[in-house]
């Protein structure tokens, strides 16, 4: 597993501007790497200050020599330590940009903010990764921009892992439900979920060519019961029959059955792919149901998450009520919400249905 890798600069570029860096600001980077680091210090100019800070001592020593190289040393200061607890030698920041996956806000970085600063973060919400602008909004934080992108996960106090279960296939092989926030009361009773006979249901919706879907990726995973990622190892029939290795090796688990994700093409001139489930266990048409119901829900409510529909309330807060549906992805310091639109009240386009036997 890499630890440690370099951003692809338009997503440099796009954090930076999510974070709104400018002329003598203060900011703290979570995760060296020497080259963003190096952007913020030109950015921020003379009068600014970059504090960049990493666990790994191999890593902020490249870094520090990269910047030394790169004229920017003098420029940058680099600490190593676990960046859970911030840098408060040189805080309060206007800026903390973090640059590794991180599955929670540590409060030492919402605590060294000034009262206007904005934290940027790869906020991992089961499985999932946003890059997420906050500001505060009262009690809360309140996002002002969203990214798609992944980033290597957090190592130290703020690291956190993925628990696995593992079902034989009576065909051969193992198929590996994989869960980050997600708890399941007993994972036994999925034990032969595999001999039974799959049964599939299908959505009617599709997606069409080069269309957008990366949203229903957070809908799954906020509002499926049981959700998980799923892998199928060799051997096994949904790793021959490959769509466990396309877009969706994702489900839900339900007592003793579970669903996984299926496209099929929807046979349109246009081409696209129409949405499906394939459910395993005694009560495999149910969870694949279930799955197809969370499908055409999220279509109904637009398919798209605004940028400002994300938040995150510490430990102690109260969040409010929403007619709308929202996901809440709970974290050891608090918990991250997705607000998603009301329903939209237009008939769905008729590109958006699929007729089929």
């Amino acid at each position: 597993m890499s630890l440690s890798t370099v951003s692809a600069p338009w997503l440099q570029a796009r954090m930076i501007a999510q974070a709104g860096i400018a002329p003598g600001m203060r900011v703290l980077e979570v995760g060296s790497g020497g080259y963003n680091a190096g952007l913020l210090a030109h950015v921020v100019g003379a009068t600014g200050q970059v504090v960049t800070v990493d666990i790994d001592p191999e890593i902020t020593a490249r870094a520090t020599a990269g910047l030394d190289a790169a004229g920017y040393g003098a420029r940058v200061r680099v600490v190593t330590a676990d960046a859970e607890h911030g840098v408060p030698a040189h805080a309060d920041y206007d800026a903390i940009m973090v640059t590794v996956g991180a599955w929670d806000l540590t409060p030492a970085w919402l605590e060294q903010l000034t009262g206007d600063g904005v934290i940027v973060v790869p906020l991992r919400m089961n499985t999932f990764t946003r890059s997420l602008a906050f500001r505060r909004s009262g009690e809360h934080w309140a996002s002002t921009s969203a990214q798609l992108c992944g980033f290597v996960p957090m190592q130290g106090l703020g690291a956190r892992g993925e628990r696995r279960l593992h079902l034989r296939d009576p065909a051969g092989g193992v198929v590996t439900l994989l869960f980050d926030e997600t708890e399941i009361d007993d994972p036994r009773a999925l034990t032969g979920a595999l001999e039974h006979d799959p049964v599939q249901a299908w959505s009617g919706r599709m997606i069409p060519a080069q269309g957008q879907f990366a949203d229903l990726h957070l809908w799954l995973a906020g509002l499926l019961p049981g959700f998980c990622r799923v892998e199928a190892g060799p051997g096994t029939p949904l790793a021959a029959e490959g769509f466990c290795r396309t877009w969706f090796p994702f489900g839900g688990v339900f007592d003793d059955s579970f669903c996984v994700m299926e496209v099929r093409e929807s046979g349109r001139p246009d081409g696209g792919h129409e949405f499906g489930a394939r459910g395993y266990g005694p009560h495999a048409a149910e969870a694949a149901e279930e799955l197809v119901a969370q499908l055409k829900a999220w279509d109904a409510h637009g398919r798209k998450i605004p940028g400002d529909a994300y938040a995150y309330w510490p430990a102690g807060t109260t969040i409010p009520t929403s007619e709308a549906p929202v996901c809440q992805f709970r974290k050891v310091h608090g918990t991250a919400t997705i607000t998603w639109p009301s329903p939209l009240n237009a008939p769905l386009p008729v590109h958006d249905l699929v007729e089929r036997d």
